[in-house]
């Protein structure tokens, strides 16, 4: 056999040596899988401030316990609701655990909830109900599912309310009381995360009041006094827009 072929087969054996040697250590290298994408999940914990609006409706039923020279007492004058408008704002902070989140809130609310009724044990006389403010302070327990929050909350209620004896034939008020009750409150709500720490939401409260013996003074001379026990509670429907403070979202494998 000749040098060159000689040479030649060498050369191929080699090369074959070679090939099967680097097939071995790529079929040696482990495996390594592609890491999942992050996802973006959105995070309700941090301060936060925003405004509500909506209306409301207080049901009043009153009782007169106490007048001068009258001994037929009690006396039911009847009920009226209290319905109108309602603008103001609330603040405060959640935290999140898994899915769960908490929180405590203080609210304070303007209001136009106004109504009257004839009284019922005096046929040319009315009774009316005012409640021109009330404040919620509450705790919050939610579910979320990333920017959507569903929560129950609860605490105490607090309602600036007048109310007025009126006469039926010139409309005008004889005797008037104003008072500042304080009571519970439960409600729920949803909210929906819709922009970067902008969020939106309805709610829904129940204010319990219970019954309160209220003295209605006289406006002018020649009228008289009167005590009448006030039962009262509140209904609430809001919407809501809040801005949060801090990042809207945590990155999560």
């Amino acid at each position: 056999m000749s040098k060159k072929l000689l040479f030649a087969t060498a050369s191929l054996v080699a090369v074959t040596v070679a090939s099967g040697a680097m097939a071995a250590d790529l079929a040696a290298m482990p495996y390594t899988k592609a890491p999942p994408a992050m996802v973006a999940i959105y995070d309700w914990s941090g301060f936060y401030i925003g405004l509500n609006g909506g209306g409301g409706s207080a049901h009043n039923c009153w009782t007169l316990i106490e007048e001068a020279e009258r001994e037929d007492l009690p006396m039911h004058e009847g009920c009226n609701n209290a319905t109108g408008g309602t603008f103001g704002g609330q603040i405060g902070y959640r935290w999140q655990a898994a899915n769960w989140v908490f929180g405590l809130e203080g609210q304070g609310n303007w209001a136009d909830f106004s109504g009257r009724n004839i009284n019922l044990a005096f046929k040319d006389f009315a009774v009316g109900t005012r409640i021109s403010s009330f404040g919620l302070i509450t705790g919050q327990v939610g579910y979320a599912v990333n920017n959507a929050l569903l929560y129950v909350k609860g605490g105490a209620a607090v309602v600036d309310v007048r109310y007025d004896n009126i006469r039926v034939s010139d409309d005008s008020v004889y005797s008037r009381a104003n008072e500042t009750r304080w009571g519970g409150t439960l409600g729920a709500g949803v909210e929906f995360g819709f922009a970067p720490n902008w969020s939106v939401g309805i709610e829904y409260d129940h204010i319990f009041l219970g019954d309160s013996d209220v003295m209605a003074r006289a406006v002018s001379a020649g009228d008289f006094n009167s005590t009448a026990r006030i039962s009262q509670d509140v209904d609430l429907g809001l919407v809501r827009l809040n801005y949060k403070f801090g990042g809207p979202v945590v990155a999560r494998y």
